[in-house]
């Protein structure tokens, strides 16, 4: 299996600075890029792909969306994602994934989206370059919805469950893209786990991942 390490970037992190410790996820078929705000510390993975702390919820909710089952892509007994399953899902679905930064400071020893220091943003642009069926640019946080609309000159940063058009953007077939907000897969958002699978059905619905 492909390693989505970003060795380099893992080794040049010091002083505080960490730099982006994956590489780009971009089939080129995509239509969905999912833009968080950084990864969490490495002694909370369980797989070394996006999404990979064990209590966050995000591959729970696409496996209930695209299987029904929650625990599709789980594997109970060892505590971790079944990350082969799920690279070749997303290339097969069409979905991207990255982070609106590229390099962060940690104000305090957690994840929370509210003590990272942007230190060099993620050039969001090119990015999208690389997608040509790009459809929505999808943020399930304040600070990662927050960064793309002052990096894309959006005026309006949209609520939860809701999207915006990103100005001046298209894809090659002349589509305007989109902002999409989701609400967080994080078990520490507010909202009951069968709630947030109807918010990311409809958002798949509507992108014509899921029939």
């Amino acid at each position: 299996m492909k390693s989505y390490l970003n060795t380099e970037n893992i080794l040049r992190s010091e002083g505080g600075v960490e730099y982006h410790p994956l590489i780009p996820f971009l089939p080129e078929s995509a239509k969905v890029l999912f833009l968080g705000s950084f990864p969490p510390q490495r002694k909370r993975w369980c797989i070394d792909f996006y999404y990979p702390n064990f209590i966050n919820d995000h591959w729970r909710i696409e496996g209930q969306v695209f299987y029904g089952y929650r625990n599709h892509f789980v594997d109970t007994e060892a505590k971790r994602f079944k990350v082969e399953e799920i690279i070749s899902f997303c290339e097969e679905k069409g979905i991207a994934f990255f982070d609106t930064s590229s390099a962060i400071r940690r104000l305090k020893d957690n994840a929370s989206d509210k003590f990272l220091e942007v230190v060099e943003p993620t050039d969001i642009p090119a990015l999208i370059a690389r997608l040509p069926h790009l459809r929505a640019i999808v943020t399930t946080g304040e600070k990662a919805t927050d960064t793309i609309c002052a990096s894309l000159n959006i005026p309006e940063v949209p609520k939860v469950n809701t999207f915006v058009s990103i100005p001046e953007m298209y894809n090659h077939n002349a589509q305007q893209l989109i902002l999409y907000r989701l609400p967080s897969s994080s078990r520490a958002y507010p909202l009951a786990f069968d709630k947030k699978v109807t918010a990311y059905q409809n958002m798949f619905e509507m992108m014509g991942l899921k029939k």
